[in-house]
């Protein structure tokens, strides 16, 4: 018996210490690959700080291959050096030092020549400002916030930026230009504008603020006792501002139930997710847990308060850009049977970042974790660590996800986002006239010249977009030249070509070209078939002009057809 014993002591200490050098084996070998591609990088760049033909830009040759290596990891651990830290306070807090408006680029073909911008340009040839203006890529003010330096200075979208602080902007990147309009709060800068209608550029003078992007950009009460809450970023004391916006509409509205609309909603700080989730799950309850390489950092987040609406109905809605903290709150919600998701599949982003502090003031942005909602699932739809050849990567797809269960029993799956219990369709997901004038910025381009000739407009609960305002509508796409091609004809191109090289009988040609009339909508007709969509989004963005983004959300809702889905459901 003694020798028995003896001998599964013996095993047992030699299997842990087995493991034990196993263990301290693998960390020698990671730690002496780590030493050895930094000594590689070090070594490089020594070299060409000596040898090199030229001087070296340290800074970017460093950045640039931080950078590269980062890419190849994941896109969500990115580098901070110390001059792209209001990069990482805008992520983390919503807040950033600058004027409170979206911008883009846009190629800009309308303009014959750019000489309101570029005064020096008056002797050069026709030809050279024919061909000059069909190059010029301009900023646009896309979406000033309402109440922000920008809006309180009537800068509008449509205005194209020209010069800040005597620097031109022409043909910059947005990038670019967000540097320029950035900058300490209470500092002085001067925009220079063009604006349709006016003849001459227009300069404003505008003092950079503190810029906080509201998490709840609306909020309202709908017919039925329904509460409606638009929540756009989980950022520090986000979930107060939600807690708020509840609590006004439950005193004030008498709500009885919920509409929660996190469509478009990136994610942010899973404490804030979990601050809402308190509102309406028993306290303690397991709602989260992030489990990574180190087991001693796995973590697990519940629910820190009792309820203060532990009944309420609640209805989330969600599509292909609800991300990150945005699917931790509607995934949690779904997997403990506590609200109705309504929409389309969610992103899928599965993965937990921390903030790292580096060399030199800078920061390190390093995904640590996956995190697992209730039932046990990660929904990361990529798997990173798994690329093709050419680096490329690609979702998990469905047969190979795993079943889960909520607290009732639904099963639910992990992989891929989290699919919502009522599927509706993406009204843009259709290839219809909508969708081209969308892409095109024609409903954007519109609403410019609207907004240019008529100086008010109905609020948005009473304003319609009625049939001479599409009348109108037309004839500006005609003064554009706005051509609709269907998906249908670019194909019936290819098939005819196809055709050809297969040599076939020319009455087969000819009577598939036959077809081409028939596939050539008038753009008249198509709007008239599309009339619902080109009345919501045509009056969605004149509506924008006038109210800003509040007057967009609530113009919208009498067009949502997931709002219908929850009618039905309430």
């Amino acid at each position: 018996m003694k020798t028995r014993l003896f001998l599964t002591t013996a095993l047992i200490i030699t299997f842990v210490l087995g493991t034990s050098a196993q263990n301290k084996a693998n960390k020698e070998q990671k730690y002496t690959r780590a030493e050895k591609s930094i000594n590689i990088y070090n070594d490089v760049l020594r070299q060409l700080d000596m040898n090199y033909v030229d001087s070296l830009p340290y800074e970017t040759l460093t950045e640039t291959a931080i950078n590269s290596m980062l890419r190849k990891i994941d896109p969500y651990t990115i580098y901070y050096p110390k001059q792209k830290e209001d990069d990482l306070r805008m992520m983390t807090t919503g807040k950033y030092g600058g004027v409170g408006a979206v911008i883009a680029q846009r190629n800009d073909k309308e303009s014959k020549t750019d000489d309101a911008a570029n005064k020096d340009s008056k002797n050069k040839d026709s030809k050279n400002k024919e061909t000059k203006a069909k190059e010029t890529r301009y900023i646009y003010i896309s979406d000033p916030y309402e109440g922000m330096p920008a809006q309180q200075a009537d800068i509008r979208a449509g205005d194209k930026i020209i010069n800040i602080d005597g620097k031109s902007t022409i043909n910059k990147s947005v990038k670019e230009v967000s540097d320029m309009l950035r900058g300490v709060p209470e500092t002085e800068l001067k925009i220079t504008l063009l604006r349709e209608g006016q003849t001459e550029p227009i300069v404003k003078t505008l003092i950079r603020k503190e810029i906080k992007l509201p998490a709840v950009d609306f909020y309202t009460a709908l017919p039925d006792h329904l509460g409606y809450i638009s929540f756009t970023e989980f950022t520090e004391k986000s979930a107060d501002d939600f807690r708020r916006a509840l609590q006004t509409l439950v005193e004030k509205n008498r709500i009885d139930s919920l509409v929660i609309d996190l469509r478009g909603n990136g994610g942010g700080i899973i404490d804030e997710a979990v601050k809402i989730l308190s509102l309406f799950v028993e306290k303690g309850t397991t709602v989260v847990e992030t489990k990574g390489k180190d087991p001693t950092k796995n973590r697990i987040y519940k629910t820190i308060s009792e309820p203060a609406y532990p009944d309420m109905p609640l209805y989330v809605l969600v599509n292909s850009q609800s991300a990150s903290a945005s699917e931790i709150l509607c995934g949690a919600l779904q997997d403990l049977d506590r609200a109705t998701l309504i929409g389309t599949r969610t992103y899928g982003k599965g993965l937990v970042q921390n903030i790292r502090s580096i060399s030199y003031d800078g920061h390190l942005k390093v995904t640590t974790a996956k995190y697992y909602i209730p039932s046990g699932r990660c929904i990361q739809a990529i798997d990173y660590s798994k690329r093709r050849n050419d680096g490329s990567v690609e979702r998990v797809p469905d047969s190979l996800t795993h079943e889960f269960k909520t607290k009732k029993g639904r099963i639910v799956r992990d992989g891929g986002g989290i699919v919502p219990d009522i599927n509706t369709e993406d009204t843009l997901s259709k290839v219809d006239i909508s969708y081209s004038l969308f892409i095109n910025n024609l409903f954007f381009d519109y609403a410019t010249h609207y907004r240019a000739t008529h100086a008010a407009l109905p609020l948005p609960a009473d304003f319609v977009v009625e049939d001479t305002l599409i009348n109108d509508f037309e004839t500006f796409l005609q003064q554009r030249n706005f051509t609709y091609e269907t998906e249908s004809s670019k194909y019936l191109n290819e098939f005819l070509q196809l055709i050809r090289q297969e040599d076939l009988d020319s009455t087969v040609y000819q009577q598939v070209e036959a077809l081409r009339p028939m596939l050539i909508p008038s753009v008249h007709d198509a709007i008239q078939r599309n009339k619902t969509n080109i009345q919501m989004y045509l009056g969605s963005e004149i509506v924008s002009r006038y109210y800003f983004q509040k007057g967009r959300i609530e113009y919208n809702l009498r067009f949502d057809k997931d709002l219908k889905y929850v009618r039905r459901s309430k």
